[in-house]
C-alpha cells in the first residue's frame, strides 16, 4: 500500500493533487494523514476541500495573506444558502474578514483578555469543584455530559451573564448547530441544525431585550450601546457575535475536556503523575489538546495559487488546514504519536488555537477551563477508571467525541 501511494504521488503534476476519500480519513484520520504527509504536502478530499498536511504549511498559511477566512463559502459548498444556519455562517466574527472582522471582534475582545479572565480562575474552580461533588457519591457518571459539557457551558453563561436554567437548552442547540461545521456533517442534519440556529437567535434576542429593560454587569449590557436597533442588519450581526460566543465556549472545550481526561485515563501513569504533581497540569493539557485536538484544521479560502514544496494550492480552493496533522508532524514534535505531558517542545504558540487575528479569542479561558476541570478531577477522583475507551471521530474541523463513562470507588 505505501508502495503504491508513493508511487502515484511522484507521477502527479503540482495542479494534480492525490485525491484521499474523506470516509477513508473518517475511518483512521491519524495513519492516512501520516501516510500522506510523508510523501505530498496536501491533498484533495472528495467533499471538494484541499487539506494542507505539514506543520510548516500549516503555521504559514492560518497568517498568509494569500488566503482569507471562509465566510459563507463554507456553507455554499454544503448547500446552505439561506435560513438562519446560513445567516450564521454570514455574519459570525469567526468567519468574517478585515475590516468587518475587526468590527465584529473589537467589542468582545476585551471581555477575553488575559487579565480579565485570569481574574475568573477562583470562580471556574469552584463550577468544576462543584459538578465534581453534585456525582462524587454516585460512582459513576458520563464525563462528557456530566461534566466536560455543564463546565464550559457554564463559564460562559457566568460571562454573559445567561441563567444558569437555560444553560441545557442553549448546550442542546449549540452543539446541533456546531454539527454544521464538522466534517461528519451531511444535507440530512440540516433541518436540525437550521432550527437550533433559529433558536440559539431568538434566545440572544431576548436577552437584549432584557437587558435593554434591566442592565447588569454582564457582557451582553456592556454591548448594548454597539447594537443599534434602528439598523436591523447591524443589530443582527451584533446578536449574532453573542450566538458566536455561546457556541464557542461551550462545544469545543467541552469536547476537548473529555479528551485530556480520556487521554490521561487510558495512560494510566501520566494520570497518577498529576494526582501526585498539579504542577504537570498546563503541560498535560497542552499535550492532550496537540495528541488528540478538538479542532482538527481551520478552513480558509485561497485568493491565488499558492506553490508548496511542488505543489499548487489552486486559486479559489477552500483549504482545510490541518492541525490534527501538523501537531503530529515529526518535523515539529519529537516522537510525535507518543502521548507525554512532560513534552518540552511544544511551540511558544500551541497550533489548536490558530494565528494571526483569527487566533481563537477564547484561548485563555478554555487554558483555564481545562486546567481547573482537570484539578478538580485529580482531587476527589483519584481512582477515577474509564468504562469506555475514548473515542473522537473526525479529521477536520470541530470533532466529536462519543459518551465517556468512567466510574470511581466511593466510601
Amino acid at each position: 500500500m505505501a508502495t503504491s501511494t508513493h508511487a502515484a504521488a511522484a507521477e502527479r503534476t503540482p495542479t494534480d493533487l492525490v485525491l484521499v476519500p474523506r470516509a477513508v480519513l473518517e475511518a483512521d484520520p491519524h495513519a492516512v494523514l501520516a501516510q500522506y504527509r510523508a510523501i505530498v504536502p496536501c491533498i484533495r478530499t472528495d467533499d471538494g476541500a484541499v487539506m494542507v498536511l505539514r506543520a510548516k504549511d500549516v503555521q504559514a498559511l492560518v497568517t498568509d495573506p494569500r488566503t482569507r477566512q471562509v465566510e459563507t463559502e463554507f456553507a455554499r459548498l454544503r448547500g446552505i444558502t439561506s435560513g438562519p444556519l446560513f445567516d450564521f455562517f454570514r455574519q459570525t466574527v469567526l468567519l468574517s474578514n478585515g475590516e468587518v472582522h475587526r468590527r465584529r471582534r473589537t467589542p468582545i475582545a476585551r471581555t477575553f483578555a488575559f487579565g480579565v479572565v485570569a481574574a475568573l480562575r477562583p470562580r471556574i474552580r469552584a463550577l468544576a469543584e462543584g459538578l465534581v461533588a453534585r456525582h462524587v457519591a454516585d460512582g459513576r457518571m458520563d464525563l462528557l455530559d456530566d461534566y466536560a459539557a455543564p463546565l464550559p457551558a457554564r463559564a460562559i453563561a457566568l460571562i454573559l451573564g445567561l441563567p444558569e436554567r437555560d444553560v441545557p437548552d442553549f448546550t442542546a442547540w449549540v452543539y446541533a448547530v456546531s454539527r454544521a461545521l464538522t466534517s461528519a456533517w451531511t444535507p440530512e442534519d440540516f433541518p436540525e441544525s437550521d432550527a437550533a440556529a433559529r433558536r440559539l437567535t431568538a434566545y440572544v434576542a431576548d436577552l437584549v431585550a432584557e437587558r435593554r429593560r434591566a442592565p447588569r454587569d454582564d457582557l451582553i449590557s456592556a454591548l448594548l450601546p454597539s447594537i443599534d436597533e434602528d439598523d436591523p442588519e447591524s443589530a443582527a450581526e451584533t446578536r449574532m457575535q453573542i450566538v458566536s460566543l455561546i457556541l464557542a465556549g461551550s462545544d469545543t472545550t467541552r469536547a476537548a475536556l473529555a479528551i485530556q481526561t480520556g487521554l490521561l485515563l487510558a495512560h494510566r501513569e501520566h494520570w497518577e503523575a498529576v494526582c501526585r504533581d498539579e504542577g504537570l497540569i498546563p503541560g498535560a493539557v497542552a499535550e492532550a489538546l496537540r495528541f488528540e485536538p478538538a479542532v482538527g484544521s481551520f478552513p480558509r479560502f485561497a485568493l491565488a495559487e499558492i506553490p508548496l514544496d511542488g505543489a499548487v494550492l489552486p486559486a479559489g480552493a477552500l483549504l482545510s488546514i490541518s492541525t490534527l496533522s501538523a501537531m503530529r508532524d515529526p518535523a515539529l514534535y519529537a516522537d510525535p504519536d507518543v502521548f507525554d505531558i512532560r513534552r518540552t517542545d511544544h511551540p511558544r504558540w500551541h497550533p489548536v488555537f490558530g494565528g494571526g487575528v483569527h487566533r481563537c479569542l477564547g484561548e485563555a479561558l478554555a487554558r483555564i477551563e481545562l486546567e481547573e476541570g482537570l484539578r478538580a478531577l485529580t482531587r476527589r477522583l483519584p481512582d477515577l477508571r474509564l468504562e469506555r475507551p475514548l473515542t473522537v471521530r473526525g479529521s477536520a474541523a470541530i470533532r466529536r467525541v462519543d459518551a465517556l463513562p468512567v466510574s470511581w470507588a466511593t466510601a
